[in-house]
């Protein structure tokens, strides 16, 4: 309950901040009394390119002063820190301050060198345990009454060959008397004294006690039982007066001359923990002694409750110093090849700069050489989990400045401005439309023309299904897109100004393509739909297609008077914007045919 309060109580504080945060961005304008003027207005219009926000609900933007059709405040003109870019949150040096920001360089500096140091160490937690394969169990050898014991106290040390016990045995009397018979007939029957002493060996009795037996010609009424191994009591299972039958234990005993040491290694981290790695570990119980040893067996099962396997280690224990049960605290060093593997494959974040720890999470990426600081959301893969760092497969580079401390104050901030976020990862980056689309028709591969040809016939599918509003088919088509884009050879462009554009729109046919396949509101499908659109436009554009020709339409009033682009094979406008609501709404800006 603690633990939940706690949660509770941070998140409240982070969105507090992510909402002090917004009224430095948006709200500082905002006059305390409503009263527009004709003067205001006007001063207002003569501003160039001015946007017009509320500061209560900031994803209204508009191009001229007004009100908010939401909660009819007056609107305020938005401010110099403000990108166009739904990905880039810029921000104020106070609110920067007031969200104690703090990042951390990846691939270089001193921080990455925290870094990378905490990924070739993993620290593990276990406990000293005793080498089950030294455990053993004092029988008794003879069936007969104890006697006398000679070990009276669990954790007494035994040593092999000690005397342990007396015990009397009506049996061996009985063997004893049939030896003495057997020795005056030996001169007849000579097998018959050697069957007597067998019976006796059997009883694990010593060759010199045999010889006295029959030297003396005496019956021994007691015999004495001596330990067969070494080790620690355990269990004492008898008590003197005790009948024991043949086999019966009388003590367990355990080893503790070379001891398991068993660590507990969470699910992440037993990817970088291989069978022969070193581990150096420490206990309280010695203090100023350091232990090494090697991973001997990691268990290939995985605790359900704890989510961590056993790793095991072995040591020797000649002084006695290490016991079962001692707590350790080990530091694990994968191998040489492994920490190499590791640091070409991946980039390692510090735990707190990932916000939704998923298999795709996200960071803030701080952006150089801007005058306002500005953050960009990053999604990210995320490896194996690396003491308190996390490795990362995708979404940043090294030399990126990642925000390790205050990212959810700077997410607040981006949901509280309807921009791409934790919370609203359907705003994707959409590339700025191009004036100067290069132009590589002449010199692309007829190949190459063809598979963009491919492209175009599974987008027109994808927009057939938008003009029905049918999100279900559109993103059953947008698989086909996906696929269409993952066919093209871009080894085909051997001009490599051609082949560097085309690396440029590669990712937001593939971003954009996927989205609307994971998206299930028609509408969060139509605002992917416009960035795919407008990525495949200059592609075409630049590169050509061997196909029909393609109509580049264009509506006034998609996504709230902002405008959308979209390619068509009819010159007749069916509006995959607004569906049956406005099917006519649109114009056509201009007309490509095949590589013209």
């Amino acid at each position: 309950m603690k633990s939940n309060i706690k949660i509770i109580a941070t998140t409240l504080l982070a969105i507090l901040a992510g909402i002090g945060i917004g009224y430095l961005l948006f709200g500082k304008n905002k006059p305390v009394e409503h009263h527009h003027t004709t003067e205001v207005a006007a001063t207002a219009t003569t501003e160039e390119a001015t946007t017009y926000t509320c500061s209560m609900h900031p994803q209204i933007r508009q191009q001229e002063f007004g009100i908010c059709p939401i909660c009819e405040m007056d609107l305020t003109p938005v401010g110099a820190n403000t990108s166009d870019d739904p990905t880039v949150l810029q921000m104020t040096e106070d609110a920067v301050k007031l969200a104690n920001i703090e990042t951390t360089i990846v691939g270089g500096g001193r921080a990455s060198r925290r870094a990378t140091r905490a990924g070739k160490t993993i620290q593990l937690s276990g406990k000293v345990q005793a080498d089950e394969r030294l455990a053993s169990s004092q029988v008794a050898h003879i069936p007969g009454r104890i006697e006398k014991l000679y070990v009276t106290f669990t954790g007494e040390q035994v040593r092999k060959g000690q005397k342990i016990a007396d015990i009397y045995s009506p049996d061996l009397i009985n063997a004893q008397r049939e030896l003495l018979e057997a020795m005056k007939l030996k001169e007849l029957s000579p097998g018959l004294a050697n069957a007597a002493r067998n019976k006796l060996r059997f009883w694990k009795i010593g060759q010199t006690a045999i010889d006295a037996i029959e030297q003396k010609g005496t019956i021994q009424e007691t015999f004495p039982i001596y330990a067969d191994a070494s080790g620690i009591v355990t269990n004492r299972r008898v008590a003197v007066g005790d009948y024991l039958t043949e086999g019966a234990p009388l003590f367990d005993l355990m080893n503790l001359g070379k001891v398991w040491v068993i660590f507990d290694a969470y699910e992440g981290d037993l990817p970088n923990i291989k069978v022969g790695d070193p581990i150096e570990f420490t206990t309280s119980s010695i203090p100023n002694k350091i232990f090494k040893t090697r991973i001997t067996f990691i268990d290939p099962l995985l605790n359900p409750t704890t989510r961590v396997a056993a790793v095991r280690t072995e040591i020797t224990n000649s002084k006695g110093l290490l016991k079962p049960e001692m707590f350790v605290e080990g530091v694990a060093k994968p191998s040489a090849k492994q920490k190499s593997k590791t640091s070409k494959t991946a980039l390692s974040v510090p735990k707190s700069a990932v916000l939704w720890t998923g298999k795709r999470s996200v960071v803030y990426v701080k952006l150089a050489d801007t005058e306002i600081p500005s953050f960009q959301f990053r999604e990210v893969e995320l490896g194996t989990s690396l003491g308190d760092s996390y490795q990362i497969n995708s979404g940043i580079e090294a030399g990126d400045e990642v925000v390790t401390y205050g990212s959810f104050s700077i997410d607040a901030a981006a949901q509280l401005n309807n921009q791409s976020s934790m919370m609203n990862q359907q705003i994707s980056i959409k590339k700025e439309k191009s004036d100067a689309i290069p132009n590589f028709r002449a010199d692309t591969p007829s190949l190459f023309k063809k598979q963009l040809n491919d492209l175009a016939n599974a987008y027109i599918l994808l927009k057939d299904a938008f003009v029905e509003t049918d999100p279900t088919t559109a993103a059953t088509a947008a698989k086909e897109v996906v696929t269409k884009v993952a066919a093209i050879d871009m080894d085909l462009l051997e001009e490599e100004t051609a082949h560097e554009y085309w690396m440029e729109q590669l990712p937001g046919l593939q971003t954009h393509s996927d989205k609307i396949v994971t998206l299930a509101n028609v509408e969060a499908q139509r605002k992917q739909f416009g960035f795919l659109s407008d990525a495949l436009i200059q592609v075409v554009e630049a590169f050509g297609t061997e196909g029909n020709a393609l109509y580049v339409q264009h509506c006034p009033m998609a996504f709230d008077n902002e405008g959308a682009d979209w390619l068509a094979t009819e010159e007749e406008i069916q509006n995959p914007y607004f569906g049956d609501k406005m099917m006519r709404c649109g114009l056509v800006k201009k007309t490509m045919n095949g590589g013209e």
